[in-house]
């Protein structure tokens, strides 16, 4: 075993280090795993270099908020793009009797690449195509968490997600470096509670949970 093969073993096993809830699928994201490499030759579906930390840059990353909030089982993702978090969340709940993880995503090819990952792994997802203002308020299964990753600053994902978080639906958000001027720059601390969470794949960042209750 050398160089690149090496390399992505090593990914591999740092990612299920930091993120455990993907041992039990191992096989389901080595066939997301090989669909993302192959699909990403003629769509931009992740940065290039991003490749060779795919497990931990992607899959763990997203995966954390699976170990964070364990007890949120029906989600919406916004903005789905290559699948990350939404997809990843729901090839882990794939076993859990009535859990379900929306994906919204307007590009048709991306949508597309999302149905046959959930396709050939199982997961617990189901596509939308079309554009979040319009796809989000025809959900009308009920929503326990709203997800999404690398999309838009907090106080769109708010506005979005306003509906929702007022009938006590969790919000989590992947936030990067900027995080904390991302929520100075929104009004969410007046109507809702705010957890910041160290991510577990970057030191910078952090991921945002809001709700009107958490206890709730």
């Amino acid at each position: 075993m050398v160089g690149k093969e090496k390399d992505r073993v090593s990914d591999r096993d740092n990612a299920l280090q930091i993120a455990p809830a993907l041992r039990r699928y191992i096989r389901e994201f080595e066939i997301y795993e090989s669909l993302l490499r192959k699909w990403q030759k003629s769509i931009n579906l992740v940065a290039g270099g991003t490749l060779d930390e795919l497990w931990t840059r992607h899959f763990a990353d997203s995966a954390q908020i699976r170990e964070f909030f364990p007890s949120l089982e029906n989600w919406v993702d916004l903005g789905s793009g290559a699948g990350f978090p939404g997809m990843v969340l729901a090839i882990c709940l794939k076993d859990r009797p009535g859990a379900k993880v929306h994906l919204i995503e307007s590009d048709q090819r991306k949508a597309a690449f999302l149905r046959a990952v959930s396709r050939e792994t199982g997961a617990a997802a189901e596509i939308h195509i079309g554009r979040i203002e319009s796809e989000l308020p025809l959900i009308t299964d009920s929503l326990t968490g709203v997800t999404a990753r690398a999309l838009a600053p907090m106080p769109q994902l708010i506005e979005w997600s306003h509906e929702l978080l007022l009938k006590n639906v969790k919000g989590v958000f992947l936030k990067g470096e900027d995080w904390a001027a991302e929520l100075t720059g929104s009004s969410a601390a007046d109507s809702f509670q705010i957890w910041t969470l160290q991510s577990r794949t970057h030191s910078s960042g952090r991921i945002i949970a809001l709700a009107r209750d958490f206890g709730a």
